[in-house]
């Protein structure tokens, strides 16, 4: 599926440059019966319903346009937003949310815990750094080896 994944991304990416967004990922995914084509936008200040509805129909209008057509069979279209939980998948999106509340899950226990969320003060190479850690109130550094997961987290 990653024939369908590379070519839609070449008819995404042009579209979302015009109107100064950002491909987040892109999957071709079955899930039961059906097939799901779901597109991941961002912008700075963040993605609105009305952003994903005009990407969706421009999407949809070129896809419908190519001969042959990439994707044979039949499938839903899903633009949408990374959402507010959004998983930080490489040095880029660390960088991007510095200062921002995340949830880290590790591989195995750190002090004696395997989640953290705090507010990310600092990346580099090696490590994480969160402050104002949940149920703690300090700072701790994080093994980058030892991090099975980072995301976005809602701060109650």
């Amino acid at each position: 599926m990653s024939e369908v994944v590379e070519t839609v991304k070449g008819v995404v990416e042009p579209i979302l440059a015009e109107h100064s967004f950002y491909l987040y990922d892109i999957e071709f995914v079955k899930e039961q019966k059906s097939w799901y084509l779901r597109i991941y936008i961002d912008k700075p200040g963040g993605i609105t319903i009305d952003d994903c509805v005009l990407v969706s129909d421009e999407v949809s209008e070129k896809l419908d346009e190519m001969d042959p057509d990439p994707i044979p069979q039949a499938y839903y279209l899903d633009v949408s937003s990374p959402g507010a939980e959004r998983t930080l998948r490489n040095e880029k999106d660390l960088n991007d949310v510095l200062g921002s509340y995340i949830h880290v899950s590790l591989y195995k226990n750190l002090e004696g815990q395997k989640v953290f969320e705090g507010d990310l003060t600092e990346v580099n190479s090696d490590t994480l750094v969160l402050d104002n850690v949940a149920g703690r109130k300090t700072v701790i550094e994080i093994p980058r080896d030892q991090i099975a997961k980072a995301r976005l987290a809602i701060k109650f």
